[in-house]
């Protein structure tokens, strides 16, 4: 039996397809994460308050911690980059609010507990 180009064609349209989709994926939960890490650093700088008083030291022992562990992407610049990242667009992404969120005392913001949707959505396909 002899397999016809359109046969190789197809079967390679699929890979790509999926690797495609793949890096979509893994783009989305990068951009998740970096927002996530944003969310957190400006709570911790504002420990309930309106106001940090000293946000550029938050920032600056994290990235010293996370290079100990992590080799790249997360200096100094890089969270203080996710830090505005989140500023920017906290009232404008309802992506990682769930319903419940939004009904809480009308409060807009979510416990550290709390993950996104996103993170919820990648571990339900790990375990299935």
């Amino acid at each position: 039996m002899k397999l016809t180009k359109n046969f190789f064609s197809a079967i390679h349209e699929l890979i790509v397809a999926a690797r495609t989709s793949v890096a979509r994926g893994v783009d989305l939960i990068q951009v998740h994460t970096n927002f996530e890490i944003g969310r957190r650093i400006v709570e911790q700088e504002q420990q309930g308050k309106d106001r940090a008083a000293y946000g550029k030291e938050v920032i600056k022992e994290l990235a010293n911690h996370l290079a100990s562990e992590f080799s790249n992407g997360f200096s100094a610049s890089n969270l203080a980059y996710m830090r505005t990242f989140f500023l920017l667009y906290e009232d404008r992404l309802a992506i990682f609010q769930t319903v419940s969120g939004k009904s809480r005392s009308g409060s807009k913001k979510r416990p550290l507990t709390d993950q996104p949707p996103i993170f919820q959505r990648v571990r339900s396909l790990r375990c299935a």
